[in-house]
């Protein structure tokens, strides 16, 4: 893509939004078939590195679903490194207006309902589908509360309770807007270095199979990261006027550089939860070495990719049938195309919901 004077442009980041769905829907519809390798997303698991290990030392047809599973998550950190970077580009430039209490809450109000727009109306669909398809979720009350405040992140094992299990994007995002407008909105940048290195201390320390990794990387402690790095990217004007003079070649060398990284540090714990930084420097190097036509493709899906986050579960839920009888790629392309023709319906539908009136 086409280098400008600014570090990323709004093409790139709708690129980057594109890649990372693109990543996830894949994802979330692979490591849902029992033969395929497991991710290590919330938790470190040797095991699930040993699979991976066996299926490239003996690759078959089922290969690319193998890669799509393990690494396909990791469209989650660019979506939060995307986040950040676009806090501050929205809420940083000029001068800062008079501070309160009250903007503090109504910016939190105004992206709590944002986020609702697209979750309710998602998570309806779900529920039908749920109800007359096998599998039925047994879903409790103060669960569906919780999940329509967007605290359910925070209950004890997450992911038993948390269906579909994609939603708890939303909790963590709430709990990132709360941190980002409360702590470290329009400071210094010691203060989101600091908050980064907390988050990863924290993380350092606990078991790799235990739960209380499992719970802080649900949250935004084990979001934080990317977050931050996004925040960062930002704010530094000499790294926006520096790095897009760099050409498709040095981003190439970047981008496979990239690739070995995140592939020889997702082996040992201590590295693997630096594994996001390199996805997200990986992510953007990609969009930038990429043709334009190719970005251009990617942006498009981009600008989907809010109906595709909240639409893929519903979708999965109904091909994922296909994967079990032993079908994997058959229902993988019906899935996609699917997912991507439910999407404009489903933004169509979000359209319909109001927005929030604006905290600026």
């Amino acid at each position: 893509m086409k280098t400008t004077p600014t570090l990323l442009t709004r093409t790139e980041c709708a690129a980057l939004r594109g890649l990372a769905i693109i990543a996830i829907v894949l994802h979330n519809y692979c490591h849902f078939v029992g033969s395929i390798v497991k991710e290590n997303e919330y938790q470190f698991f040797t095991s699930n590195n040993d699979r991976l290990m066996q299926a490239l030392s003996s690759p078959d047809s089922l290969l690319p679903a193998h890669l799509f599973s393990y690494f396909g998550h990791y469209g989650v950190p660019v979506f939060l490194f995307l986040s950040g970077f676009g806090l501050v580009m929205k809420y940083e430039r000029g001068s800062a207006p008079a501070d309160s209490l009250d903007r503090r809450l109504s910016f939190v109000r105004y992206h709590y309902l944002k986020l609702l727009r697209m979750l309710i109306v998602g998570f309806t669909i779900f529920l039908m589908v749920d109800a007359v398809t096998p599998g039925r979720f047994h879903f409790h009350w103060n669960h569906v509360v919780a999940q329509l405040v967007m605290y359910i992140n925070v209950l004890p094992t997450p992911d038993k309770i948390i269906w579909p299990g994609i939603y708890w994007f939303f909790g963590l995002m709430i709990e990132l807007y709360i941190v980002y407008r409360f702590l470290l909105y329009r400071r210094h940048y010691g203060w989101t270095v600091a908050l980064m290195a907390v988050c990863w201390i924290l993380q350092m320390v606990c078991d790799p199979e235990g739960e209380t990794l499992n719970r802080l990387r649900y949250n935004f402690i084990g979001g934080m990261v990317p977050f931050g790095m996004g925040i960062l990217w930002a704010r530094y004007e000499q790294w926006r006027k520096a790095m897009p003079l760099w050409g498709r070649g040095v981003w190439s060398v970047i981008l496979l550089v990239s690739l070995i990284l995140l592939f020889v540090m997702s082996y040992t714990f201590q590295t693997w939860l630096w594994v996001p930084v390199i996805a997200i420097v990986g992510s953007v190097a990609f969009v930038k070495s990429i043709p334009a036509g190719a970005g251009h493709v990617l942006a498009w899906f981009g600008g989907l990719s809010a109906a595709m986050f909240v639409a893929h579960p519903i979708i999965r839920k109904l091909f994922i049938t296909v994967a079990w009888r032993g079908d994997l790629y058959d229902g993988l392309m019906l899935y996609v195309v699917v997912v991507i023709g439910a999407s404009w319906a489903v933004r169509l539908l979000i359209d319909q919901i109001p927005q929030p009136q604006s905290d600026k």
